[in-house]
């Protein structure tokens, strides 16, 4: 992973749960100085100050523009429809990391989009699956031609989320996709470009009603080479034995499997495994297992943030999760939700 030559110090906009449990963990861990918070709710600000060393706190977001030095990173970490407010008080040329989803809707999304560009920041957002440590290995071996060409990506998770962490979603119109199953989207945008259209149903959950949706089937339709498939079902409240969440992936000479322990027994999680093989004629495929250090939370966190650094100091064009690439994963997400909408084609059709 590369890292930036210069240590701006960050200012947070948010101190909800994503902040103690991802992104001031992820930073500690890099070195990143996180020099300034604020919230809504002072008092939790405060608290989340006062617990990881942050020096100052604000009262208001006037206070905190006031305050921030020209150098200095904004992590943004509000619910989306909040974001396009935020940035709009924000200075001409600051750089912005902010937290997914870019927005509650493509609309929205297109708002940021806009404003960004006006504005001349220099704007990313934190679809951080990209960057875990998992997916740095992944890419190395395929880097290194180890599992050929790639031709299919499938991503299944089948566990128990506990939802209620989340009240903020409690009645919203969309839940599963635009707050899960986007990282996955947009992860395998990141291997394979924009596909050519989206085949999705989402659905409810009996033992979840006040949630719009908890499981997804989603087709990254790709022509007729490569598969890209996406299935998740947030509700196995049904013990641990057939519980289920990986990433595969499949070249043409091997494959990856990487289970995400982080989303089983959440938020404890169980440890990762990555596993790989390699096809070898007059052998018989043998699976192996290798050692990655760090996991997605908090470590993948770093390579969004960094992304951000690297490109406010020069290094980099853009962030490779500019607001100009990842309004493509807001667009399949879109995409999803329409053609959930839309149905299968009727028997009587």
């Amino acid at each position: 992973m590369t890292m930036p030559k210069q240590n701006r110090p960050v200012f947070i906009i948010g101190a909800g749960g994503i902040v103690t449990d991802a992104h001031l963990p992820a930073y500690k861990i890099a070195g990143f100085e996180v020099a300034g918070i604020y919230d809504m709710d002072v008092e939790k600000a405060t608290s989340v100050a006062g617990k990881f060393g942050i020096p100052n706190t604000f009262a208001n977001l006037e206070e905190m523009l006031l305050a921030a030095p020209e150098k200095v990173i904004f992590d943004l970490a509000v619910p989306g429809s909040a974001i396009a407010g935020i940035l709009q008080q924000l200075p001409e040329w600051a750089a912005v990391l902010v937290q997914k989803p870019m927005g509650d809707n493509l609309a929205q999304a297109h708002q940021i989009l806009q404003i960004t560009r006006e504005r001349k920041q220099v704007a990313a957002i934190n679809f951080q699956l990209r960057y875990a440590p998992f997916i740095n290995e992944a890419r190395k071996l395929i880097d290194q031609g180890v599992i050929g060409e790639i031709c299919g990506i499938d991503v299944q998770v089948n566990v128990f989320t506990p939802w209620h962490l989340w009240q903020f979603l409690y009645g919203l119109p969309r839940v599963e996709i635009l707050y899960h199953s986007i990282h996955y989207i947009d992860l395998v945008r990141s291997f394979f470009g924009n596909p050519k259209g989206m085949f999705a149903k989402t659905t409810k959950h009996p033992a979840m009603k006040e949630l719009a949706s908890v499981r997804s089937n989603i087709i990254m339709d790709y022509g007729d080479w490569i598969s890209a498939n996406i299935i998740t079902n947030h509700c196995h409240n049904f013990g641990t034995k057939h519980q289920d969440s990986f990433i595969k992936i499949e070249g043409t000479k091997g494959a990856i499997k990487m289970k995400l322990g982080l989303l089983m027994d959440y938020p404890a999680g169980v440890p990762d495994v990555f596993e790989y093989v390699i096809l070898e004629e007059g052998k018989e495929p043998e699976w192996k297992n290798l050692a990655v250090d760090g996991r997605w939370f908090p470590h993948a966190f770093i390579g969004s943030m960094a992304q951000v650094m690297l490109a406010a100091e020069g290094s980099i064009a853009q962030p490779d999760n500019s607001v100009e690439d990842c309004i493509y994963t807001m667009a399949c997400v879109e995409a999803a939700y329409e053609s959930s909408a839309g149905g299968g084609i009727s028997l009587s059709q």
